[in-house]
């Protein structure tokens, strides 16, 4: 996929400082503090994944820097510029694509697009030509004629960021862009991200799934309960939680809980069950008290299916961060 490098980026660059820079960011709903104290520092270009469970306060910070809500406390820029005091600067370098398409589903593609590039400025022929570049590069050329209240979900999604791009922005928020998305369309969403970051646009990605930040993203900052609890690019942060990853099922799912505390005896850390029901896993600092684990298990006649020792995944690091699953924590944000 190629997104032509002959649209107009919107607005001047100010200087060569990072893309955001936040400290001690707050927001409040009531008396619930869906962002407390978030301090970001993100690079121009890439792709900066931004993790965490519902209600973590992604969504919030994400509409803080877009200029849609006001902070409460802290600060935040966006390429040198104040998200209060600047605002106008802000959203003529940014664009948001947020969880649900945000088009007219009664006006084909086309129509949508060719509407936008007028409100954008483009005169009518432009208007015309980059909506049809888009539509090309986006894979909708075909689609062009059809409402989009008739399109796919894969296709709902691209022709959403499609629209977020017709004047290219220097950032882009995508707001979990692949929600709801079957492999196929999730890869076709990836592939538009590339190229959106080929282009030179920074982009940064709230989403749960953490194989997508794994795919993605050059460096991670994961948030729970409106704090940023860690940050580093995928690689460091699976080395943060354990240089190792031990994942074993018992034969007999009745014995899954017998082994989960033999287990935690012998390696010294805790061992967590997994959705499987014969499933554990756990991470460890190195191999060494692992075999002395197994033979363990085997001396308790505990008989396994199966076993492997590997790098932590990114869920394991998640669930090591914040002591739950993507999709388990308190829906604060949501709530608010």
């Amino acid at each position: 996929m190629t997104i032509a490098a002959d649209a107009p980026v919107r607005g001047p660059d100010r200087d060569d400082g990072p893309a955001i820079e936040t400290h001690g960011l707050v927001k409040h709903f009531g008396t619930t503090r869906a962002v407390d104290g978030v301090d970001l520092l993100i690079p121009r270009g890439g792709v900066h994944g931004f993790l965490g469970p519902n209600g973590a306060g992604k969504t919030t910070t994400i509409r803080v820097l877009a200029t849609l809500i006001r902070p409460d406390a802290g600060t935040a820029r966006v390429f040198g510029h104040d998200v209060v005091h600047e605002a106008d600067a802000v959203r003529a370098r940014v664009s948001l694509t947020g969880q649900f398409a945000s088009l007219d589903e009664d006006l084909t593609g086309d129509e949508n697009l060719r509407l936008l590039a007028r409100l954008l400025g483009y005169p009518r022929a432009e208007g015309r030509a980059r909506a049809e570049q888009v539509l090309d590069a986006f894979g909708l050329t075909e689609a062009a004629g059809k409402q989009v209240k008739k399109y796919s979900g894969g296709m709902r999604r691209r022709i959403d960021i499609a629209a977020s791009i017709v004047v290219r922005p220097d950032l882009i928020f995508l707001d979990e862009p692949t929600t709801g998305l079957d492999p196929r369309s999730r890869n076709q969403v990836w592939e538009v991200v590339r190229a959106l970051v080929r282009g030179g646009t920074t982009v940064l990605l709230t989403t749960q799934y953490l194989d997508e930040a794994d795919q993605l993203a050059d460096r991670i900052s994961v948030i729970d309960t409106g704090t940023v609890v860690a940050e580093g690019s995928p690689g460091e942060l699976k080395a943060s939680v354990g240089t190792g990853s031990l994942h074993v099922r018992v034969r007999r799912p009745e014995q899954r809980a017998a082994a989960r505390d033999l287990l935690q005896r012998v390696l010294g850390v805790e061992v967590h069950e997994q959705g499987d029901p014969a499933g554990l896993v756990a991470t460890v600092a190195d191999a060494g008290p692992v075999a002395r684990a197994l033979t363990a298990l085997e001396d308790a006649q505990i008989g396994l299916a199966q076993y492997a020792l590997g790098q932590p995944s990114l869920d394991e690091v998640f669930l090591a961060l914040t002591g739950h699953a993507t999709g388990t924590a308190p829906a604060q944000e949501d709530q608010a």
